[in-house]
């Protein structure tokens, strides 16, 4: 898998002069320090390490280390500086307290949309999505430490990167589609690569994985129980390479040989795969019902029960982000995910990324009212506008693909 063009020569035509990406959208950040998403806390990421390694680690646990623009432009500078350290071998991501991270801070954009403003947003996703690329053409062997809730944003910043090693205690989802949105930081361009249709289930339904199921389906590419940790970190941190294949070597000496128990949907691929290959939402359902009322299976009954509960138009345009990713690299489905995320909170197509956080974690009554209210209300137009800029005028997410090769 290649990675990468050139090395850090290159990389310094592209900073500024404070060492942050050129890609942030210009003349941006001055106006907007006192948003909740953007702010000049550095303590939402500590460092730590000596030597041949760093450790990144989020540290916003009371919001369970939720992504803001602070946080990816902090962690784009750092990367990038470890990137061009030569002494810099290893670099490790990780949270702290209960989660690794749960995705990006919906609360905060829901209350800057409630307020018109719409550039600090797009800001959010700019700066997000270019750390995400960053890592996913990193120079230098990468691990993330996936103890605890890992979702949505989380999964974006650390599955792009060499290792992801999950535990007992990881819990895994993209649960966009849950709350009127689409799969994004990267989703349509992991879930596509699943097994089978794996990834098409997922993002349709925001159903959860856990360590075992992440390792057996290639998300995580290790399993450690939470109490090997200290251990995992302290060999990381007594390493002197950047010697992926050493670095491999020390992560096997810790890892535990799990098997996914009997209700896993692992055991449940052969249906699922029958399911989820149609070719629209509509048919995944009525193939879901058919099995369903078949076999009175618990698995189908509880998947057409999440269908049904989900955003009909957020599952029209998240299954056709996932298709299309099949066929692209990352910076190109992160490029289409930025058009669509811009859509999904503009409000020029549907309400429903407002109305989902207002009712999943605002108001908590978990009863949206979604728009359009069901799946034949949702019409082709509605679904490719999702794809396309929200303005004629409005720019595409630039990344640095001729310095930075995304994956093949």
């Amino acid at each position: 898998m290649q990675r990468v063009k050139s090395a850090s020569s290159l990389l310094r035509r592209y900073t500024t002069n404070n060492g942050g990406f050129i890609s942030l959208r210009k003349g941006s950040l001055t106006s907007l320090s006192n948003s909740s998403l953007i702010n000049d806390q550095d303590s939402f990421v500590l460092v730590e390490g000596n030597g041949a390694s760093r450790t990144a680690i989020l540290n916003r646990p009371s919001v369970l280390n939720a992504l803001n623009t602070s946080i990816g432009a902090r962690l784009q500078k750092l990367y990038k500086s470890w990137e061009d350290d030569p002494d810099v071998g290893i670099v490790v991501l990780k949270g702290r307290g209960r989660a690794f991270c749960a995705g990006g801070d919906i609360v905060a954009l829901y209350n800057l949309l409630s307020e018109g403003k719409m550039e600090e947003c797009k800001e959010f996703f700019w700066t997000l999505y270019n750390f995400i690329y960053m890592l996913g053409t990193y120079l230098k062997p990468h691990v993330a430490l996936l103890n605890g809730i890992t979702m949505g944003g989380g999964a974006g910043v650390s599955i792009p990167g060499t290792f992801r090693v999950a535990t007992d205690k990881t819990v895994f989802a993209t649960p966009e589609t849950l709350i009127g949105f689409h799969p994004d930081a990267g989703a349509s361009f992991n879930l596509s690569h699943l097994p089978g249709y794996l990834g098409e289930y997922l993002a349709l339904t925001g159903d959860k994985l856990n360590g075992v199921e992440m390792l057996s389906c290639g998300l995580a590419t290790h399993y450690s129980l939470t109490k090997k940790l200290p251990l995992i970190e302290e060999q990381l941190g007594s390493l002197a390479t950047d010697d992926p294949s050493v670095i491999e070597g020390s992560l096997q000496n810790f890892g535990d040989l799990v098997h996914p128990d009997r209700t896993s949907v692992v055991h449940w691929i052969e249906t699922l795969d029958k399911c989820f290959s149609h070719d629209t939402v509509e048919e995944i359902i009525d193939s879901l019902e058919s099995e369903a009322g078949r076999t009175k299976d618990m698995w189908s009954i509880s998947t057409l029960k999440k269908l049904k509960d989900t955003s009909p138009l957020s599952l029209k345009v998240s299954l056709r982000s996932i298709r299309e990713g099949r066929f692209q690299t990352l910076d190109q489905c992160l490029i289409r995910e930025y058009r669509m995320s811009l859509q999904g909170i503009s409000g020029k197509i549907t309400s429903d990324f407002c109305e989902g956080v207002r009712a999943r974690l605002v108001d908590k009554d978990s009863m949206p009212k979604w728009d359009p209210p069901s799946l034949e209300l949702v019409t082709t137009d509605m679904v490719d506008q999702y794809f396309s800029p929200i303005t004629a005028l409005e720019p595409d997410l630039e990344l640095p693909t001729e310095l930075r090769e995304a994956f093949i």
